[in-house]
Parts: structure tokens; C-alpha cells; sequence
């Protein structure tokens, strides 16, 4: 506030000196000043000074512009397995015995399993009484965190549990999406099936070992507690309506079954793990899958450009230096002392 009032008192009293002193009288006295104020200054070094200023400007901006020159190709090869995440979106994944919901907790587990792969080929699967591919298998994790978060229970449109269903539905995936290995090697082919167990569909346990036959290694994520819990059944908005009742009006407990997992990960050879929050299981797939044959997939080549930016900021700061010492002054200037001059001035 002080600083304004200051200001405002000064630009007051400029005002008033050049109209009571006079027009004339005020610019004589500037012009005077003026003269003696640009003694030592150098015209010839100041045009040089902005000469430049402006090349380093021009400079900076040709840096900024990432200039590029020359290019090379770089080779990457990708190794890994071919992975497929099934995923139970049965009415039972809804039991909130894990917080909060098995649903929930298995696209958690999956997620966090998918920051832990590299280079793998990876496909969604969501099955209940029916099976559908959500994803195929793609190195995209990004895309396949994004499938994996937006499944639900209305993603399929029949509702149960279907084992054989889903393993039918992986064969074909693996056989439609499959690649070779570059060397002509077969990746080793997984199927993760994250779910709580109930089947409700006899086949599973063969189409298994026909899975097997194919190549294919099941694994089994097990999820839910071991006493059960409600199904809930909530509104368009989240709010609980209550819970799922048989008929004869007694609310279903959604039991888990870590033994019929269990089973299917024996006879495809794989491994069984049911799910807890300190992700040790998720550890131990990964551990799993590092033992298993990979292969090198289909040699891809990206181009690289060589930017030379380097190059245009160096001049920039090269010239900005030779402004600095350039500078604006004469060589000799007028020094005053009393009423007398002395010296020679020179650009």
C-alpha cells in the first residue's frame, strides 16, 4: 500500500514540474542528462549486442524445435509366455467375506499379477455359466488392466459357474491368438482361472486334460472365506436391497471351494492358490511362471532418430557469453570531475 501511495506521489509530481517549470525548460534538462547519461554508451557495440541477443533467441528456439538427423534400427525381442486370465463373474463373486467382494479382490490380485510380468502375451477371459474372450492376448497391460477393472456380473449373460465352458473358451483363444516362437520354439500356454469354486457344470476335470493334451498349464486362484457368506443384491445405486434366498426364503451362503481348484490345477499340471491380502500367492505365480518354457516371439524393429539439440543450444550459450562480454560501453569514457572532463572516448 505504502509502495502505490509512493508511486502515485511521484507520478503527481512529475506532472506538476512539467507543466508549472515549463515544457521547453524540462525536456532541456532531460536532453542534458540524456547526453551525459549515454557518454559511454558504445551505438556500434549495442547494435552488436542485439545482433546478438537475437541469434541466441533463434538458437534457443531451433533447440527447442528438437531437431532430428539421422536414424537407426534397433531390434527388440520379446520373450514370455502366453498367458489368459479367467475371470468368475458369477452372482457368488459378490459375497463381500473378502472386502469388498471377491469380485473385487480377484481384479486387484490380477492387476497387481500384471505389474509383475514382462513381455508375456496376455488375454481376458469372463465366464460364469457361459464364456466369453474379452481380451485376446495382447502385451498391452494397460489395456488389459482396463478389461480386467470393468468386468462385472453382467458381463456374460448366463449366470452359474461353468468350468468346462471357460477351459473350451481358452483352447480356442490359444488357438486363434497363439503365436510362434521365433526360433520356431512353442511358448509355454497358461491359463489363470481366478474364481471361488463353485461349479455348477459337470466336464471340467476332462476338458482339462484335453487342455492339457494341447499345451495348455491351468492354475487355479481361489477366493472367499471358508465359513461362506450372503450373496447381496443392491440397487442401480450401490445401497444393499438384501440378500440372494433360496426357495424357501433362506438367504444362499456362498461356500468356496478350494478343493474342486485344487483339483483342476493337478490335472492341468499347474498349481492352486487361494488369494489373501498380503499377495504372497501372487508371488508365488510368478515364481511359477518363471520356471516355465519361454520363447522368443516374432523379432519386431523400431526406428530411432538421433536428436541434435545439443548442437543449436551450445551455439546459444557460446553467443550469449560473447554478448556478455561485448557489452554496451565504450573503451575510454569521459570520467567528470568538478567542472573539467578527462579522458578520450572511443566505440
Amino acid at each position: 500500500m505504502v509502495a502505490v501511495f509512493l508511486g502515485f506521489f511521484g507520478l503527481s509530481l512529475f506532472w506538476l514540474l512539467y507543466f508549472f517549470k515549463g515544457k521547453e525548460k524540462f525536456e532541456a534538462i532531460l536532453v542534458k542528462k540524456y547526453q551525459y547519461l549515454t557518454t559511454s554508451l558504445s551505438r556500434p557495440r549495442r547494435q552488436a549486442q542485439i545482433i546478438l541477443q537475437c541469434l541466441v533467441l533463434f538458437f534457443v528456439a531451433v533447440a527447442l524445435a528438437r531437431p532430428l538427423m539421422g536414424s537407426r534400427r534397433t531390434e527388440i525381442k520379446q520373450t514370455g509366455l502366453e498367458i489368459i486370465f479367467a475371470i468368475d463373474v458369477s452372482n457368488s463373486m459378490l459375497a463381500e467375506d473378502d472386502k469388498p467382494s471377491r469380485l473385487e479382490h480377484a481384479k486387484h490380485e490380477l492387476s497387481h499379477l500384471l505389474d509383475l510380468l514382462s513381455s508375456d502375451r496376455v488375454g481376458v477371459i469372463a465366464f460364469a455359466g457361459s464364456a466369453a474372450l474379452i481380451s485376446p492376448m495382447t502385451t498391452d497391460y494397460s489395456a488389459i488392466k482396463m478389461y480386467v477393472n470393468s468386468l462385472s456380473t453382467t458381463t456374460v449373460s448366463q449366470q452359474g459357474t461353468n468350468f468346462k465352458a471357460v477351459i473350451e473358451e481358452a483352447i480356442s483363444a490359444f488357438e486363434r491368438g497363439g503365436m510362434e516362437g521365433a526360433d520356431g520354439t512353442q511358448p509355454t500356454r497358461v491359463l489363470l482361472i481366478a474364481s471361488d469354486g463353485e461349479d455348477n457344470e459337470p466336464g471340467g476335470i476332462s476338458m482339462v486334460k484335453k487342455a492339457l493334451d494341447k499345451g495348455i498349464r491351468v492354475f487355479t486362484l481361489g477366493f472367499g472365506s471358508y465359513k461362506g457368506a450372503p450373496i447381496p443384491i443392491r440397487d442401480d445405486r450401490g445401497n444393499l436391497k438384501g440378500y440372494k434366498k433360496d426357495d424357501s426364503g433362506q438367504p444362499v451362503l456362498s461356500v468356496p471351494s478350494d478343493e474342486g481348484l485344487s483339483k483342476i490345477a493337478r490335472a492341468g499340471n499347474g498349481a492352486f492358490y487361494h488369494a489373501t491380502f498380503d499377495e504372497a500367492e501372487v508371488r508365488s505365480l510368478i515364481s511359477d511362471f518363471d520356471k516355465l518354457q519361454k520363447a522368443d516371439f516374432k523379432t519386431q524393429f523400431s526406428t530411432d532418430f538421433d536428436e541434435k539439440f545439443q548442437i543449436p543450444l551450445f551455439l546459444a550459450f557460446i553467443l550469449a557469453i560473447v554478448e556478455i562480454l561485448v557489452g554496451d560501453k565504450k573503451r575510454s569514457v569521459f570520467s567528470w570531475k568538478g567542472r573539467f572532463a578527462t579522458g578520450v572516448s572511443a566505440t
